[in-house]
């Protein structure tokens, strides 16, 4: 594991994020349902690269640059690039909506 902040509570997944998940992997309504703020990208959505990518276009066209996890999974070893979760993702939104 990487010296990642431990997972907080950001109360309720925002459905924004949840649809912008779901829209990248094409998945049906039902698949979002499961998803959690721990749930791996890799490990438990089964995110590939073309969705990792489709998501990244996705987190940047809808929040601007700084929703950038391209380059967030540049800096990251293997270990870390399969633990990255929903909460990773969440801590890449601008700070006014993490608030």
């Amino acid at each position: 594991m990487s010296d990642r902040e431990p997972l907080s509570t950001h109360g309720p997944l925002r459905p924004e994020l949840i649809a912008l998940l779901a829209e990248a992997a094409s998945a049906p309504p039902d698949w979002a349902a499961a998803i959690t703020p721990q749930s791996r990208l890799d490990g438990d959505l089964l995110l590939d690269e073309c969705e990792l990518s489709a998501l990244d276009a996705l987190l940047r066209a809808r929040f601007g640059p700084g929703a950038d996890l391209a380059g967030l999974r540049a800096g990251l070893d293997l270990a870390a690039l399969e633990a990255l979760t929903v909460t990773d993702l969440h801590r890449l939104l601008p700070e006014e909506l993490n608030a």
